[in-house]
């Protein structure tokens, strides 16, 4: 007996969805849903179980986790639940530390990808965000790119699906982000939705998110925001990598059973 079938299933079709705060769904706040967010990959599984009553969902991904990590702690429990359709987005929090090693951390990666496809399960990969445009994180964007390179080359390997994240010019509108400005908020997480819906050819039924309009702010009240952006979001952040904390310490998947109930 497979891990799924002592679910509420069993399922027919499997998504389960592994990796960082990108695919927990950070900065799509919901406190009515586990972890206090819901996310493009719930938002997804939502899509295909309206589209198709068989598909069970899964999502192992917690915040704040590097590649082995979560090779270490979600991989073979993804693969233990016998997954149809396999979602990996992994390496931004390594690309972040002071130093890393590109050429090492992707052989890993492209170990980890290996292992997922020849469970015969569909695998979707995503490339980095193109970060040229952000004020604090554009000096990681020569790592992003070459990661991307590494990413492109192993999708095409191992013949997955691919989500290009960093060629969606749609994201540099700062709009679709929270105000952390390292997550995606809600209009972000929905539009990103979309996107693997489109890559995965499967009906979407998701309206558009909507925007507000940017306010037109003086140079001191920009200055003022910067500063409450920095002591709020900025200054943490440069602690928990100082300290070797991560804001996933102690968490838990939000969805570590495949079910159909994503609501």
């Amino acid at each position: 007996m497979s891990a799924a079938d002592e679910l509420d299933g069993p399922f027919a079709q499997r998504f389960v969805a592994i990796g960082d705060s990108f695919t927990e769904g950070v900065g799509d706040i919901d406190p009515t849903r586990p972890n206090d967010c819901r996310g493009w990959a719930d938002r997804v599984a939502a899509q295909l179980v309206a589209n198709d009553d068989s598909w069970g969902y899964a999502n192992l991904a917690i915040r704040g986790k590097k590649l082995q990590q979560v090779l270490d702690e979600q991989l073979d429990a993804a693969i233990a639940l016998d997954p149809t359709l396999v979602t990996l987005y992994a390496g931004g929090n390594d690309i972040l530390r002071p130093s890393v090693n590109l050429d090492g951390l992707m052989e890993r990666y492209r170990a980890g990808v290996e292992k997922l496809a020849e469970t015969g399960a569909r695998v979707v990969l995503f490339t980095g965000f193109d970060s040229g445009k952000a004020p604090i994180f554009r000096a990681t964007r020569g790592r992003t790119a070459i990661y991307n390179e590494h990413v492109r080359k192993i999708s095409a390997d191992c013949e997955t699906d691919l989500v290009d994240f960093w060629h969606m010019k749609q994201f540099q509108d700062w709009r679709f982000w929270d105000v952390d400005r390292l997550h995606l908020g809600i209009a972000g997480h929905t539009l990103m939705a979309k996107e693997v819906l489109a890559v995965l050819g499967e009906t979407d039924e998701i309206a558009d998110p909507e925007v507000d309009e940017p306010p037109v702010t003086s140079l001191p009240e920009k200055a003022l925001a910067e500063a409450v952006w920095a002591k709020d979001y900025l200054a943490p952040w440069v602690k928990r990598r100082l300290t070797r904390a991560s804001s996933g310490d102690g968490m838990s998947p939000k969805f570590p059973k495949l079910t159909s109930r994503v609501w």
